[in-house]
């Protein structure tokens, strides 16, 4: 059973991720909060596999609670999945600096959003098209100003397919879109995926597409 939190502002988006969450029976919503400042105290009291988090709410922003939570709780520990509706790119790119897990938009479908759980409580990111079109809109606006050499080198040690994943996933495309274009199984992207983040360092797809940018694997 995943405990998931709610937090967002407003009522109604709460009682609708409530109501989605409910159609799975893996999933517990432990709790629903309304604003950033009672997460902690929350998190000291009671157990959570995942947060849902919103990113503009009274206190303080998604980015500055997900930021307080990472002080106390690794990544492995409590997941953190942004709900936004990424019209500003540079909050996509902050929330992933302060330790998000993945970024999914507030219009997805329910199983949308339960994809994006599983994908997330299993050891991936949650890292929709929208998400991937922000963050790569916000740093190619905002270059680096030399390639990261030390990520090049970590992504030397990438086999050629996984490279060309990982070049496919920093272009915006999802799991099933890269399969249909390289003739293989969503199953075999997703294997390819997961061992580059690894071999790279990256906590989740989010980052694996800001780390390909900065080793200059996507211009």
């Amino acid at each position: 059973m995943t405990r998931v939190l709610i937090v967002d502002d407003q009522d109604d988006m709460r009682a609708g991720i409530r109501a989605m969450l409910l159609l799975d029976p893996s999933l517990d919503v432990v709790a629903d909060l309304s604003d950033g400042l009672q997460v902690i105290p929350f998190l000291r009291e009671n157990p959570v596999d995942l947060i849902l988090m919103d990113i503009r709410m009274p206190g303080i922003d998604g980015v500055e609670a997900t930021r307080r939570i990472r002080a106390d709780h690794p990544a492995e520990e409590v997941r953190v999945i942004v709900l936004t509706t990424f019209d500003q790119d540079e909050i996509v790119l902050a929330a992933l600096r302060a330790g998000a897990n993945g970024f999914l938009s507030k219009t997805v479908s329910p199983a949308e959003l339960v994809a994006g759980i599983t994908e997330v409580v299993t050891g991936g990111g949650a890292l929709s098209a929208a998400a991937t079109a922000a963050l790569i809109g916000h740093m190619t606006d905002s270059p680096p100003p030399v390639v990261d050499q030390e990520l090049l080198q970590r992504f030397r040690a990438l086999t050629p397919r996984e490279r060309e994943v990982v070049v496919l996933i920093a272009g915006g495309l999802a799991n099933e879109e890269i399969a249909a274009q390289m003739f293989l199984s969503p199953l075999t992207v997703k294997t390819h995926a997961v061992r580059a983040m690894t071999k790279v360092g990256a906590r989740d797809r989010a980052q694996l597409v800001s780390f390909a940018f900065r080793a200059g694997l996507y211009s």
